[in-house]
């Protein structure tokens, strides 16, 4: 039982992977893996959670990313129209 609960923690840890790669936040990702992989939210975020941890400062970094990402997206669309 431990080894297939380990394996599925890695599996749950390399989706989220995927959603970094497409640079989803914490609850984008929870709802695609719930909704494409049938994962459970609270599973996503315990996993997400605990990458947190063991990552600080590539998730501060990607989170920085992210917000800077979110702010200049506005100007940019409304520059474009």
């Amino acid at each position: 039982m431990a080894d297939s609960s380990a394996s599925y923690i890695h599996m749950v840890h390399h989706l989220i992977e995927k959603c970094l790669i497409f640079n989803m936040s914490k609850e984008e990702c929870m709802d695609a893996l719930s909704k494409h992989a049938n994962i459970m939210p609270a599973i996503t975020s315990t996993v997400w959670s605990e990458l947190e941890k063991e990552n600080k400062d590539f998730f501060e970094s990607y989170n920085n990313t992210r917000r800077d990402h979110q702010t200049q997206s506005p100007s940019s669309s409304s520059s474009s129209c």
